[in-house]
């Protein structure tokens, strides 16, 4: 079976961003990236900063509320929807309830050919990118490097603490059936 979707998963500023780019960049169809960022940078203003939406603590935890819950779910089915229409996709995402994240993703996605991914990074490492990237709240990088992974089962482990983006992606890539 030809993988359609691919699922990165890590915690902030681990690096799937630039492993999605990378990953664009060297499969030879075309792939669409999407990430749990666009879905955020796509809900209204007044939901990023509430009880009922998405609220970035000061300490660098994340808390989600009913409405956030309702929409990811859309979100996700979206996704499951434009696979299943023939897109293939790259998933970037941080699964702030582990295990309970990727059993949510693979109902969503149950019946196509996934390739789940974690996307390793030092938690030291992690906190020096959160850092320099200046978009992020201090302390989500530490907070969630080993979190997101708790009790979720890969096909592959990537981690970035010393190697590049591109090399991470080509590791993948290989693994990608065609």
């Amino acid at each position: 079976m030809t993988t359609q979707v691919i699922v990165l998963n890590g915690g902030s500023s681990s690096g799937k961003s630039g492993i999605s780019r990378c990953l664009q960049a060297v499969l030879p169809d075309p792939w669409l990236a999407l990430s749990v960022d666009t879905m955020v940078e796509a809900m209204p203003a007044s939901m990023r900063a509430s009880d009922a939406g998405i609220n970035f603590a000061s300490d660098g935890r994340v808390i989600v509320g009913p409405e956030f819950r309702a929409l990811d779910v859309a979100w996700t089915a979206g996704i499951a929807a434009m696979a299943r229409a023939g897109a293939r996709v790259i998933v970037d995402d941080v699964f702030l309830g582990g295990a309970g994240s990727q059993q949510r993703w693979q109902k969503a996605l149950a019946g196509l050919d996934v390739l789940w991914v974690g996307v390793r990074c030092d938690s030291a490492v992690a906190s020096g990118r959160e850092i320099a990237r200046g978009d992020r709240v201090g302390g989500m990088a530490a907070l969630q490097a080993e979190v997101v992974h708790e009790g979720v089962v890969y096909d592959l482990v990537v981690d970035t603490t010393h190697a590049e983006s591109l090399a991470c992606a080509q590791d993948i890539a290989a693994r990608v059936r065609g």
